[in-house]
């Protein structure tokens, strides 16, 4: 028999909660925006690790890091997984809610102490204030605040933060999709989108090197003899750059035309470097025959091609569960006077790869902010008080229903 379900902590208790910790807040986003932790720079990725360690050990979860080993030859820093285990077995109904943030930020070196922490009225500015800094220590500061008011009804809540979210997670999306695969619900800690929307759904990649083989020979004295790889590659990167628009919600895009040697030898090689988005996976996966089909045509007679996917990420699709979550975000939101849309981004993250695993997923979960990935990236530091409480609402929540 399953034990009967504890009183849900109030929005006005976990409000003013979050809204003491306000100060505490800012000094500790400043204290992770100064160190650099670009994704190929694991001593400050771990440096994040160690502090993220050290609060959740203090919070009462057990902790692990996690070698993610190298990525095209360069070390990746170690992940970091977190569990705190509450009151409430998954026999006797408890859940398990992952919540998934990143470490990484795309900035290189010394951007840190260029472009240091600071404070522009509500705006706060920092490489990765808001991508994705704010958004971990969001998450934390959720589940400290839920410890403080003695809310543990739930079988365990895993804390994921990953070291290489913004080179597509290479060395970390298997044990994303193996954690995904433990949990009932997933909670991805990005920033809500710059007018406040959560997201309900993210594009999928598809990365693609199509290789163009043809006959080299003297351009100037027989050039007839040769076979013209290089204008194979232009006809089908015009053909394949014809393909935008056949599908809805889809982009192709040839980012990358690589050929020859020297002006007077007729190429015998090309390289197209293609990425495909799109926000179903049978999209992706049409348009991947269609790429097929294309190369099997080249327009210039004695060349072949031959097309290699290089990576993919799925796409998180819109989902009954998924609109199950954003109607109970909504719901709390409310609670505090706060409203916001539902979007879908091109953008590729964590959370793609929890919902391919099947897991029910929500993201956008951290405070307001935008500009990532450059100098001008902001975090509104107005929002973090009803954003951490809304975050902790949304797990507790969460704790007390099923997916549809």
């Amino acid at each position: 028999m399953s034990a009967a379900t504890r009183p849900l902590p109030s929005t006005r208790t976990l409000r003013a909660r979050a809204a003491a910790r306000h100060s505490e807040y800012l000094a500790d986003l400043a204290a992770l925006v100064a160190i650099d932790s670009g994704s190929y720079s694991p001593d400050g990725v771990n440096r994040v690790a160690a502090w993220l360690t050290d609060r959740l050990e203090r919070c009462g979860a057990t902790t692990q890091t996690v070698p993610t080993g190298r990525h095209r030859g360069r070390a990746l820093g170690h992940a970091l997984v977190a569990r705190k285990k509450g009151s409430r077995p998954a026999a006797d109904g408890g859940r398990r809610i992952l919540l998934a943030g990143h470490m990484d930020t795309v900035f290189e070196d010394g951007t840190a102490a260029e472009r240091p922490f600071s404070l522009d009225g509500s705006l706060a500015h920092g490489p990765g204030v808001s991508d994705d800094k704010g958004g971990l220590l969001a998450g934390l500061s959720a589940v400290e605040i839920l410890t403080e008011e003695g809310f543990d009804d739930y079988d365990e809540i895993i804390f994921w933060a990953t070291p290489d979210e913004e080179i597509g997670s290479p060395g970390s999306s298997a044990l994303t999709r193996a954690l995904a695969a433990e949990a009932d619900f997933a909670l991805a800690l990005e920033c809500a989108r710059e007018n406040g929307d959560l997201v309900i759904a993210r594009k999928g990649v598809a990365e693609y090197l199509i290789t163009v083989e043809g006959r080299a020979a003297h351009a100037g004295i027989e050039p007839e003899r040769g076979a013209h790889a290089a204008l194979a590659a232009a006809h089908l990167t015009i053909a394949l750059q014809a393909l935008n628009g056949r599908e809805t919600d889809a982009t192709i895009n040839v980012g990358v035309l690589q050929a020859g040697t020297r002006p007077n030898i007729v190429p015998d090689r090309a390289e197209l470097h293609v990425e495909v988005r799109a926000a179903a996976a049978a999209c992706l996966d049409r348009i991947g025959h269609a790429l097929a089909d294309a190369a099997a045509h080249l327009r210039v007679p004695g060349t072949t091609a031959t097309v290699r996917q290089l990576d993919l990420c799925p796409p998180m699709e819109p989902t009954e569960a998924g609109r199950h979550m954003l109607d109970l975000a909504r719901s709390a939101a409310a609670e505090l006077g706060v409203t916001f849309g539902a979007a879908h981004t091109g953008g590729v993250g964590d959370a793609n790869t929890i919902a391919a695993a099947g897991t029910p997923v929500l993201d956008g979960l951290g405070p307001v902010g935008g500009a990532d990935h450059s100098p001008q990236e902001w975090l509104d530091t107005a929002t973090i008080t009803d954003r951490v409480t809304l975050l902790a609402l949304l797990i507790a929540r969460l704790c007390h229903t099923t997916a549809p």
